[in-house]
């Protein structure tokens, strides 16, 4: 993409996801169009800004306890969205600054913010970021490998993406090749939106009528079937809000997700 694309790209006045994403976390990096999009959604389900937080909670949860628990020191974040605070690579590094990062993203907007956030080198650690579509799994592989040692246990994180996909089997296809290519001791992460409440579906009819992206709300059922082959860690596929929480964190929410190891 050349920079006159990708300047096109960024002052486009059609909602973006990764920008209402942004907007709804309370971030800056957004639009006009982005905030309209947003503020249709939340008029009909106003939980999607508390759902943005959460999942941000629950990333750093996550990586807290791969990090500080389970040993791991590198973590493939597919789909990571426009930077914001408490992102993977910072998490882990403050736990083990001998962590190696690599995000992926297709999204020109993320490109331009990761050029100058996520892509570094600490004293220990890496910290690199990958262009390419989740889609194409092999391309993550062959370029992750520059940074990552799939010979050693290495995290692979799906964090509310995959509703953007509207196949399962796909994502099923995804998942499984990635993790294929990955050492026993390795993890997969992933979490996305529900179905489980009639609020959080006409959420996502009205982001759809807004101009977003459409995105595809699943059953906790259809989400468990992605984990299929792998050793759940406690307390299993439930509500990003029951994972691990902290005193007082617990809070209902129309989002599920877990933590497995490959075996």
């Amino acid at each position: 993409m050349t920079d006159e694309d990708l300047s096109k790209e960024l002052q486009a006045d059609i909602p973006h996801a990764a920008r209402i994403w942004n907007y709804w976390m309370g971030g800056k990096d957004n639009f006009a169009a982005d905030r309209a999009a947003g503020d249709a959604v939340v008029g009909v389900y106003p939980e999607i800004a508390l759902m943005a937080r959460f999942s941000r909670q629950f990333l750093i949860r996550v990586v807290r306890y791969l990090a500080a628990e389970a040993g791991i020191r590198q973590f493939l974040d597919v789909g990571t969205g426009l930077p914001t605070m408490q992102n993977t690579h910072e998490v882990a590094q403050n736990i083990a600054p001998e962590s190696r990062i690599v995000y992926v993203d297709n999204d020109p907007m993320v490109l331009v913010h990761a050029r100058a956030l996520l892509r570094g080198t600490t004293a220990e650690g890496v910290t690199n970021y990958v262009p390419a579509d989740y889609h194409d799994p092999e391309g993550i592989l062959e370029q992750a490998a520059e940074t990552i040692d799939f010979s050693q246990p290495v995290a692979v994180m799906f964090m509310g993406v995959m509703g953007y996909e509207p196949e399962v089997a796909e994502i099923h296809r995804i998942v499984r090749t990635i993790m294929a290519a990955t050492a026993p001791g390795s993890f997969v992460v992933l979490w996305d939106g529900t179905d489980t409440t009639p609020a959080v579906v006409a959420g996502a009819e009205k982001l759809a009528e807004s101009g977003g992206v459409p995105y595809i709300l699943r059953s906790p059922a259809e989400l468990a079937t992605c984990f299929e082959g792998f050793e759940i860690i406690e307390p299993g596929l439930t509500e990003i809000t029951s994972w691990r929480p902290e005193p007082g964190e617990v809070e209902h929410i129309d989002a599920y997700g877990a933590v497995a190891r490959k075996l």
